[in-house]
């Protein structure tokens, strides 16, 4: 075997079948062929693109002095003098072998051709699977690339023969074959071939006996008038490139990587350990973007690059540089005009304004200044004669509605923009009207209480629909637009449906549920439960992810929330005087905001401004949290108490932190 570009003893060359299933290195180590073999000096290109013009060939004979030492690009030095030194055993024929390489190196080897052939640098690639002796993907599966992408049918279908042998599943080459036709079939329609179209339809899709439901949303496409009707309702980019690579990456998922990678692999690859780093930098919070263009891949994530620790591990303390930057640790205002306790605040969708509510029974709106972020008084809305414990916006910002406690049966419907009540409404003066949720349509909302009931209204408060025997707890109307969910005092929360009257458990707990919020996209649940604190359930898999530490939550009602740019945060209100805020993928808590005196209730996190965050507690007051300018101790009061055991550094950064804050 060739060593360093010196031949020594003739070799035979490694079989190489049709169509093997091993599609590691070839029989040459690092791309050196076998001296004296007709084989070594016509290596094989299987990376499917044409052999670069200036590749080197391998010299046989290791006395030939013009022939140029290479390995692994870079040339031997001493020419053959330097081949003579590697001769084993001081004048044996053998060589010394090169190390094979291993798979790991073979499948990074792959992904750097796959990414450089994407970037139309094929000579290079070219060269890389020479020197390396690997090749890009299977020969067969190169064909068939060719062949799809030039739109040659047959030739594609004749190719999915050679590759059957390949693919694991035996279902695979049907599904593969019926896409192949599926791009067929469309491309003869928008070319106005209708009959080449028709038979393909007959006598080529039909006898797959597969996917028979799609046979016939293909079938109603020949009643397309013209080529931009097609491809509206295929949803489909037409004929050429863009379709026909769209095409190649479904049929690449029904092929082994060792005969071809899946599309863009290092790509993906890349993008999920970026992902994975900004998941564990627990102060993260900036808007997420998954294009690899907006970091960089030479170093690893950090939030910021002002902090260095003791120990030179800076990634904890950096991240404690994105707290002090971006993190909503740091009390900015301190709102004080109600004059009992706050019981509820919540920020309007648009994020410019904050509505709290009190026991003194007054609403009050609030105005978000969008450059200083504070906040202005803007109007008092007054009547509320049991207090105001619960506050909805309605999807538009317009409409603001505002409930009691448990002993009040009366709900309000505001007008934000004139100030004005729209809407007093009560059902009986027996009832309960303790919450409220606001279908999607904006048009509608749900509001019920532990009497017995739950009812569904217009904004004239006239009733549409009402849910009998469920004592509610709290309500939430899904983006649906038809399911309601509601916690009960059977420590469960049920999903409603009003169009078919069908209802069903979704979360069942062991302890009372006092109050809940869902995510964005509907797909995670929080709850405060009596005497155990925050709780995150995944409504689709209807189990419990995640139980955060730290609360104090006994049976008053504390309202949590999610909160950042992603929803990557959670916070919640506390009965030891507390505002916690936790990672979500964390149970201990990240951060521990003090400064209220009394408990506070509910908690809201501005859905625009990440950096924004309100509380309201029983002292009277709510706070206003927002980033701190800088560390220093002048601006301690009111920052956080960290959990040192949560940043996980070593003793020295941990007594810097300390004797900072």
């Amino acid at each position: 075997m060739q060593a360093n570009g010196a031949g020594g003893g003739q070799q035979q060359p490694p079989p190489q079948g049709p169509a093997g299933p091993e599609l590691g290195c070839l029989g040459a180590q690092n791309g050196e062929a076998s001296s004296g073999s007709a084989a070594g000096e016509q290596l094989a290109h299987a990376n499917g693109l044409l052999p670069s013009a200036s590749a080197a060939n391998s010299s046989g004979g290791g006395s030939s002095p013009g022939g140029l030492s290479v390995n692994n690009g870079v040339p031997a030095a001493g020419g053959p003098g330097s081949a003579a030194a590697e001769l084993g055993g001081g004048g044996g024929s053998a060589l010394k072998k090169k190390k094979r390489l291993s798979q790991s190196d073979e499948d990074v080897i792959r992904l750097i051709g796959q990414h450089l052939h994407g970037l139309g640098l094929n000579q290079t690639v070219d060269l890389l699977m020479q020197e390396s002796g690997c090749r890009l993907e299977h020969p067969s599966a190169t064909k068939f690339r060719n062949h799809v992408m030039e739109g040659e049918w047959d030739k594609a279908e004749n190719d999915l023969n050679e590759l059957k042998p390949l693919v694991h599943s035996p279902h695979a080459i049907v599904r593969m074959k019926f896409l192949l036709l599926q791009q067929k079939y469309l491309e003869y329609l928008e070319d106005g071939k209708v009959l080449e179209a028709l038979q393909v339809l007959r006598c080529e899709l039909t006898p797959l006996k597969y996917n028979t439901e799609r046979i016939h949303v293909l079938s109603g496409y020949l009643m397309c008038s013209h080529a931009e009707d097609l491809r509206a309702k295929a949803e489909w980019e037409g004929k050429g490139t863009a379709s026909r690579s769209k095409l190649l990456d479904k049929l690449q998922t029904y092929l082994p990587p060792s005969v071809m990678l899946p599309p863009r692999r290092l790509q993906n690859l890349l993008r999920q350990a970026v992902e994975l780093q900004r998941d564990r930098c627990l102060y993260h919070n900036t808007k997420l973007d998954n294009s690899l263009d907006s970091v960089s891949l030479l170093i690893d994530h950090v939030c910021s690059r002002g902090l260095r620790s003791v120990c030179g591990a800076p990634y904890m303390l950096q991240c404690l540089g994105i707290m002090r930057k971006q993190f909503p640790c740091y009390t900015q205002q301190i709102l004080t005009e109600h004059c009992n306790e706050v019981w509820f605040c919540k920020f309007s969708n648009d994020g410019t304004k904050l509505a709290t509510g009190s026991k003194d029974t007054t609403v009050i709106i609030w105005q978000v200044d969008p450059d200083t972020h504070q906040l202005k008084l803007l109007k008092t809305l007054e009547g509320h004669a049991y207090g105001v414990s619960y506050i909805a916006w309605s999807p538009d910002d317009n409409y603001l509605v505002a409930c009691g406690p448990d002993d009040c049966s009366e709900l309000w419907l505001w007008n934000v923009q004139t100030g004005e009540l729209r809407t007093k409404m009560s059902q009986s003066h027996e009832d309960s009207l303790t919450s409220v949720a606001w279908n999607p349509d904006g048009k509608r909302f749900v509001t019920g209480g532990q009497r017995g009931q739950f009812y569904q209204c217009d904004l004239d408060g006239n009733l549409l629909d009402s849910w009998e025997g469920v004592r509610v707890q709290c309500l939430w109307c899904l983006s649906d637009g038809k399911t309601v969910l509601a916690s009960d005092t059977h420590q469960r929360i049920r999903g409603y449906n009003f169009e078919d009257l069908t209802d069903r458990n979704i979360v069942q707990e062991d302890h009372p549920i006092m109050s809940f919020t869902i995510s964005k996209n509907g797909r995670l649940a929080l709850l405060n439960v009596a005497t155990q604190g925050v709780h995150l359930w995944d409504l689709q898999d209807r189990v419990l992810v995640r139980k955060y530490q730290g609360v104090t939550q006994g049976f008053y009602t504390i309202h949590s929330c999610f909160g950042g740019h992603n929803e990557d945060f959670i916070a919640s209100g506390s009965e030891d005087h507390k505002v916690y805020i936790w990672h979500k993928r964390s149970e201990l808590p990240i951060a521990e905001l003090t400064g209220h005196t009394r408990t506070v209730n509910c908690v809201s996190w501005n859905p625009q401004i990440p950096s924004m965050m309100a509380s309201a507690s029983d002292d009277g007051t709510v706070r206003i949290w927002g980033p701190a300018p800088f560390i220093d101790n002048q601006d301690i009061e009111g920052w956080t108490s960290l959990n040192y055991a949560v940043l996980n550094c070593c003793s020295s950064c941990l007594l810097l932190l300390k004797h900072k804050l």
